[in-house]
């Protein structure tokens, strides 16, 4: 059989080098597009990545972020960030103050050592004499204001404490956590003025008050404003209790006034 014959079913035919480099034109042209569309997908060096080739952000959403910012008392208004500056100032200034002094002072102004104290002594001099030391009454009257007047204005005020706070504070009561004003100021100062009009060393008293007052701000506990109001209000509270100590030596008679 002759194999270039027409009819053979198995003839080969060369392929024609017209089309056959056509189909090769071809084939290197729809590679070189894919490379230049390649090339156009991919970004500069130091040029932001499109969105779809970004990396997801691990950072939380801006809603999220505003809402763990402490709030603010709208009651206090711009005085309020005035005094959050000034009293962030102070406590990074004194950071070198040792902090177990300032601590000292702390536990010395507590109200649950200075209300029990006075309580347990008036309760020891009712059973052992008939006759009542009015300074311990009216320190119990002034205590008891202090945390009725303290904890109200908290409760109304609703002012953070500052966001350098420690963690290492005891809170008794859920006003506690609010921060104006400050009852170890108000606490003290009603004691030292109290005790200062009750014929005690008035220098040593006043500098415990403001020492005591200080180290509010200095731990991080209360903003300057709350110092200021809560030492006005123990001077207020120590007045009010001396006045209400008088009316109640004329109708008691086991009070010695």
């Amino acid at each position: 059989m002759d194999l270039r014959s027409s009819d053979n079913p198995f003839r080969f035919t060369p392929a024609n080098p017209e089309s056959q480099t056509n189909g090769n034109h071809s084939f290197f042209l729809r590679k070189g597009q894919k490379k230049k569309r390649k090339i156009k997908q991919r970004a500069p060096r130091g040029s932001p990545l499109p969105a779809r080739m970004a990396p997801a952000s691990t950072s939380p959403p801006a809603k999220a972020r505003v809402m763990t910012a402490p709030a603010k008392s709208p009651l206090l208004g711009g005085i309020g960030d005035l005094d959050t500056a000034v009293s962030l100032r102070l406590h990074t200034l004194f950071l070198p103050v040792p902090r177990l002094l300032l601590k000292a002072l702390e536990v010395a102004g507590d109200g649950r050592i200075w209300l029990p104290i006075p309580i347990s002594l008036l309760l020891i001099s009712t059973t052992t004499s008939s006759k009542v030391s009015p300074l311990l009454v009216g320190l119990v009257v002034g205590l008891v204001l202090d945390i009725l007047f303290v904890g109200v204005t908290k409760l109304i005020v609703r002012r953070p404490r500052p966001a350098y706070n420690a963690a290492d504070m005891y809170v008794a009561v859920a006003a506690d956590h609010w921060s104006f004003p400050s009852g170890h100021s108000s606490r003290a100062f009603l004691v030292a003025a109290f005790l200062a009009a009750g014929g005690f060393p008035r220098v040593a008293l006043f500098f415990w008050a403001a020492a005591t007052s200080a180290s509010r701000v200095l731990l991080g506990r209360h903003y300057v404003l709350d110092v200021v109001t809560g030492a006005c209000l123990g001077v207020f509270e120590a007045w009010l209790s001396s006045l209400l100590l008088r009316s109640m030596c004329t109708r008691i008679s086991f009070l010695v006034c």
